[in-house]
């Protein structure tokens, strides 16, 4: 069955070869067993692995948390309608009261506490700009924190090319990804 699975990867004949594949940003466990066996050889056979964005490089991850931020003095309650704001408020405050329910005793197991993850997640979610914070209320979903602390697929794949000792890159720069998102209008998000 593995074998017949449609695989996201794109192979260039060449010698020796070079492959595209495409990634989710889910949990790795959520897709791993799917993932077609060409595509983990490929991985493995690679000496050089690009991925979208270095995810294990602090600067990457830092520049990422900067873009999302409103511009200095503005707060999210200064750009939304005030309906809007209340109602994401209420939202907020009711994922803080359910989040210790929606941890596994696995995350708790591994010394992860509600309001840490919370404040991880939703942390200065006042000063951010719309579409990042409806991207993060997406995420607030009990199946979504019940799979913290397990890297998506991308993370997952680079972190398995540092472990191999292999050489790595990215196709993408922070700002390639931001500034597309932070120029959509408050109708587009």
């Amino acid at each position: 069955q593995q074998n017949e699975l449609n695989s996201f990867l794109w192979t260039i004949k060449r010698d020796p070869p070079s492959y595209f594949f495409g990634t989710i940003h889910v949990p790795y466990t959520r897709v791993w067993d799917f993932i077609p066996d060409n595509s983990k050889k490929a991985f493995q056979q690679s000496h050089i692995v690009y991925f979208e964005l270095d995810l294990t490089d602090p600067y990457t991850i830092s520049a990422l948390t900067s873009c999302q931020l409103l511009p200095q003095g503005k707060n999210l309650q200064d750009v939304l309608p005030r309906d809007i704001y209340r109602r994401l408020k209420r939202h907020l405050e009711y994922v803080k009261l359910m989040m210790p329910s929606w941890m596994t005793p696995d995350q708790r197991g591994k010394g992860l506490y509600a309001d840490y993850l919370f404040n991880a997640i939703a942390g200065n979610w006042e000063r951010k700009r719309p579409v990042w914070v409806m991207l993060m209320v997406n995420s607030l979903t009990e199946v979504d924190i019940k799979s913290r602390g397990v890297p998506v697929l991308d993370l997952f794949l680079a972190q398995e090319a540092e472990r191999l000792r292999k050489q790595t890159g990215a196709v993408e720069k922070v700002e390639e990804q931001c500034h597309p998102l932070n120029g959509l209008n408050f109708s587009q998000v």
